[in-house]
């Protein structure tokens, strides 16, 4: 469904780079372009998620609280001896607010802790090689129907990505023209989503003339404009842009890389201008085979690498002869045999203990019942002598 593009050398020529399809505004192919080598530039979510972060700070205005906020008050310090804490405290008396802690920031009406300042560093300076290659990675990310995908772009009526447009979409003047086109090109259901994802900001934005929220749709890059602004900027979710000025947050807003970039055919064309020999350095891959376990097994490199090295011998842990027998045989081998025949017979001693001490309670209780007769005998109450020492 959707042509898959690989990543090749950037030394490759314009005949051996893949072509994409130019389509008709009724939505039929119209003719073929090649693809730009911009469109191989590696893809770096790092550099781009800094980028953006820091591109989207320069578009703050500068906020601070008043500088006598929380200090308006007329209170000093009651000093130590009172057993109370040394915060300031409004003087006087008669009211409430007399002795009421004042100016700190866990007192009521005191100011904030560190309060804001307009001298902030609200901007920051980012490296233009930097921006360059995030712009570059954006651009190649926008060529992978994967990335478009994931991004959460409705594409699946889409013919082609990139989706190139001949350059008539250009002099496009009407809102319902617009709509009748992206739909012929299949972003009809990505119209659709975006136009039922807004709603209202959750926060106080909603009182800072940013009430809605909408997810972002395609966006649409010209090369001249020859009306296409004023057709499609009133479409909601979706952007138009300068191929002259093409801008990242607008790329890949939220640092996300995979916008749905619908192209003009002039509009890609002149990217081989902007972006090659004559123009901005496109970036090259660090490596241009991912596959390291191919590269490391290759002959090539397996005829240079120094052999591989054997692992340490493991010994085994000396056996304490005192404790295992297997040990003490290999030193005593008769010590060996009169342990275990000490075990053996400390064994069958164990499992002969139970019918000894049954034995033994027997003989016990026979005793015993001789001397409870004996007892009762001698305790009867009378001359124990009467018949002499006869106890019959």
């Amino acid at each position: 469904h959707f042509p898959i593009f690989l990543l090749s050398s950037q030394l490759a020529t314009m005949a051996a780079r893949p072509l994409v399809s130019v389509f008709s505004l009724t939505g039929e192919k119209a003719g073929e372009t090649a693809l730009p080598a911009v469109m191989t530039a590696p893809l770096r979510p790092d550099i781009v998620q800094f980028v953006h972060t820091n591109m989207s700070k320069n578009n703050r205005q500068a906020f601070a609280v008043n500088i006598h906020a929380g200090k308006q008050a007329v209170a000093t310090s009651w000093g130590t001896g009172r057993a109370v804490a040394r915060i300031p405290r409004v003087g006087g008396s008669g009211t409430s607010r007399s002795g009421q802690g004042a100016f700190g920031n866990m007192c009521r009406g005191g100011r904030m802790f560190a309060p804001t300042k307009t001298w902030r560093k609200w901007h920051r300076k980012i490296n233009g090689t930097q921006r360059r290659y995030a712009v570059a990675s954006s651009l190649a990310a926008s060529a992978v129907p994967a990335l478009v995908m994931a991004r959460g772009h409705a594409i699946d009526e889409v013919p082609e990505i990139p989706l190139v447009v001949e350059n008539a979409v250009e002099s496009t003047k009407k809102t319902s023209q617009a709509k009748d086109i992206l739909t012929a090109l299949g972003a009809g259901p990505e119209l659709e989503k975006v136009a039922n994802s807004k709603q209202v900001r959750a926060g106080k934005g909603k009182m800072r003339n940013r009430r809605y929220t909408l997810r972002r749709g395609p966006l649409v890059i010209y090369a001249s404009n020859d009306g296409v602004e004023k057709a499609f900027r009133n479409l909601a979710g979706v952007e138009i842009c300068s191929v002259d000025r093409l801008n990242l947050l607008q790329l890949a807003p939220g640092g996300h890389m995979g916008r749905f970039c619908i192209w003009s055919q002039a509009a890609i064309e002149k990217l081989e201008v902007i972006y090659g020999a004559s123009g901005k350095r496109i970036p090259t891959a660090t490596m241009l085979n991912a596959d390291l376990a191919r590269i490391i097994n290759s002959d090539e490199i397996q005829s240079i690498v120094n052999p591989a090295k054997e692992a340490n011998k493991k010994y085994a842990r000396k056996a304490n002869p005192l404790r295992n027998i297997d040990a003490l045989e290999k030193l005593d081998p008769y010590a060996a045999e009169a342990r275990r025949s000490a075990s053996r017979r400390d064994a069958a001693a164990k499992k002969n203990k139970a019918a000894k001490i049954a034995k033994k309670r027997e003989t016990s209780k026979k005793f015993k019942a001789q001397g409870d007769k004996f007892y009762d005998q001698v305790s009867k109450q009378g001359d124990v002598c009467e018949n002499g020492f006869n106890a019959d």
